[in-house]
């Protein structure tokens, strides 16, 4: 048999073990795995892997790309923001198609479908968010039928028009009980938020505290209250949920222990979280930081990265939502102004591999299952996706294990004109990504196609 690329001499890892083995494409699948496969084949395209890590594409299951929010449009689109991926190692991303005012699903996802087709560079697919169960409940059922497994509520975001209350989150999940789905949930007490927000939104304050107003007015038991009730739900109803951006300890321990009761619950963190902390608010710049939820302290940090060892914390994804200096300016001093969210799929597979792997936080299987197989198996992508398998797609990341870029926004794919982690000295990037079979990123530079980037359709959810 011919093969149009082989991957030699590199160290495959999976979840569970490391092979020193030759890993051979036809097509856009991986047609072999075996020792020897490039001599064998000598006339075959290869790559030379030797001392490098070959692990399955990463998936971010949790973007937005030119997502229309705070009054203007994220930055990275499906153009920059796949090329981002692309270099950081991820092949498939899983963005959030929603409705806007009297919107259906429908709408909703023709709508992504148009901002994704002629551009992505890697492969993608999409949550569908419930922002009117009284509308859109009935229409889950077709959406199901077309790939979409997944659904998306908010407990925040009233002026938006996309929060969902208690009784919606209770009838989502008695839906996608019945239809075998996933309900992924923004948990944030909104009530209480909005009290603290009007409470502390004064020129005063706003003068005296700045950006740090967003730290003040989102303590910790924002989140926690929010996860405790949709725990609840989930065990009353026996349905599935999933906490998006999952930022506090209390979140995590709150997390386990519903896990260690039976309730069929999971719950995501953003590499944000796990290196960064609410002092940054505190800086000149410390508006670019707001996102939602917001930084949050150390102790979080120590708290978040045991959950992703133990496994109560089953992913990481980035939450990106681009917006450069000038439209995070749109704050003029008023915190509640702030576009929210921040670049990071370059950087989400470095930031987890340099401060969780290389810091002995994480095995180096611990990282291919947080960012590979267990979104692939959650999201109802794997086998398909996040593993080095005969017949799988051939979705592959070949890196140096130690060595270290230090991160320029200036050189990097993202439209934005800062990076969260300016002048960070980061392993983990990609040497070469394959995305279905065709190289995308060859020795550190994009080689990929806009268009190339396929919707996946999803018939099923999994477990990690």
């Amino acid at each position: 048999m011919s093969y149009d690329t082989i991957i030699a001499n590199g160290k495959l890892i999976s979840d569970t073990k490391t092979t020193q083995a030759d890993i051979a494409i036809k097509g856009e699948k991986i047609a072999a795995i075996g020792k020897g496969l490039a001599k064998k084949h000598k006339g075959v395209p290869t790559i030379d892997a030797k001392g490098r890590y070959v692990i399955p594409g990463g998936i971010d299951v949790h973007v937005h790309l030119a997502l229309p929010f705070c009054g203007t449009v994220s930055a990275d689109d499906y153009d920059s923001g796949t090329r981002a991926a692309a270099a950081g190692g991820v092949t498939t991303v899983i963005d959030f198609a929603i409705p806007y005012g009297e919107e259906s699903l429908q709408q909703a996802v023709d709508n992504w479908m148009k901002r994704a087709a002629d551009k992505a560079c890697v492969d993608y697919t999409f949550h569908c968010a419930i922002t009117n169960w009284a509308r859109h409940g009935p229409q889950i059922k077709d959406i199901f039928r077309q790939g979409i497994p997944t659904y998306k509520q908010f407990m925040i975001y009233e002026s938006q028009g996309w929060q969902s209350d208690d009784a919606a989150i209770y009838a989502a999940l008695r839906e996608l009980k019945d239809l075998g789905g996933l309900l992924l949930i923004h948990a944030e007490s909104s009530r209480v938020l909005d009290f603290l927000i009007n409470q502390n939104h004064t020129p005063e304050l706003m003068r005296k505290y700045g950006a740090y107003l967003h730290t003040m007015t989102r303590p910790n038991f924002i989140e926690a209250e929010a996860i405790e009730r949709v725990i609840h739900w989930t065990r009353v109803t026996k349905g599935r949920s999933f906490i998006v951006h999952m930022s506090t300890g209390e979140g995590a321990d709150l997390i386990k222990n519903a896990q260690d009761d039976g309730v069929d619950i999971l719950a995501e963190t953003c590499a944000q979280y796990l290196v960064l902390d609410d002092e940054k608010f505190k800086g000149e710049d410390g508006h670019l930081f707001a996102t939602c939820p917001q930084l949050k302290r150390p102790t979080d940090q120590k708290r978040l990265w045991q959950g992703i060892k133990r496994g109560e914390v089953c992913n990481v994804s980035t939450d990106t939502c681009t917006f450069t200096r000038t439209q995070k300016a749109m704050w003029n001093g008023d915190w509640t102004k702030i576009p929210m969210g921040m670049p990071g799929l370059e950087t989400l597979m470095p930031i987890v591999y340099t401060h969780g792997v290389l810091k002995n936080r994480l095995s180096i299987h611990d990282y291919v299952n947080r960012l590979c197989t267990a979104p692939a198996k959650i999201m109802g992508l794997f086998p398909r996706k996040g593993v080095l398998k005969v017949g799988s797609d051939a979705d592959i990341t070949v890196f140096h294990p130690t060595r270290k870029t230090k991160v320029d926004y200036k050189t990097m794919q993202t439209n934005c004109d800062w990076s969260p982690f300016q002048g960070w000295n980061l392993a983990g990037f990609a040497e070469h990504t394959f995305c279905r079979g065709r190289q995308v990123i060859d020795n550190y530079k994009f080689v990929g196609k806009n268009g190339y980037g396929r919707f996946i359709p999803r018939d099923h959810v999994g477990t990690a």
